[in-house]
């Protein structure tokens, strides 16, 4: 209930925002958590929660997967495919290797090529600089050999 502008009491129609946004972030959470295991794969995943469960970081886990995958990796508007050489690019700019060693298998699982990932990763020294392309690459290379074996020559 509220109270209308005429002092009547009134019965809410609408739950509040903060209703909204308490029951949101289960499902987005749920939806997350399955995009999140379908992207990056279970073992990823899995080792991502259990080193952080019970630790500081266990909150961070839960909102990444509630926010990050759950709401934008949810978006419409890009495919999976797409987020993912997106996130190759951006991952390089920021150096996060060991962010990008499992965005990587992620690309591959959301239909990149090897020669797309490389590709990416050159167009990205453009941009970011030679250091940041060649530590990205040499991670890249790492994951792309174990998932696809050695590059034909």
């Amino acid at each position: 209930m509220y109270w209308s502008a005429s002092g009547r009491s009134q019965p809410r129609l609408r739950p509040t925002r903060l209703q909204v946004m308490a029951k949101d972030i289960d499902s987005r959470y749920d939806d997350g958590i399955a995009v999140r295991r379908e992207v990056m794969g279970d073992g990823f995943v899995d080792a991502a929660l259990e080193r952080a469960a019970g630790s500081d970081g266990e909150e961070l886990q839960n909102h990444i997967t509630a926010t990050v995958w759950g709401s934008v990796w949810t978006r419409e508007g890009l495919s999976r495919r797409d987020r993912s050489l997106l996130n190759i690019g951006m991952l390089v700019a920021l150096r996060s290797t060991e962010e990008l060693r499992g965005h990587v298998r992620g690309a591959l699982t959301n239909g990149l090529s090897r020669e797309e990932i490389t590709e990416a990763i050159i167009h990205a020294s453009g941009y970011c600089g030679a250091p940041a392309a060649l530590s990205a690459m040499k991670v890249a290379q790492e994951v792309l050999e174990a998932e696809l074996g050695p590059r034909e020559s």
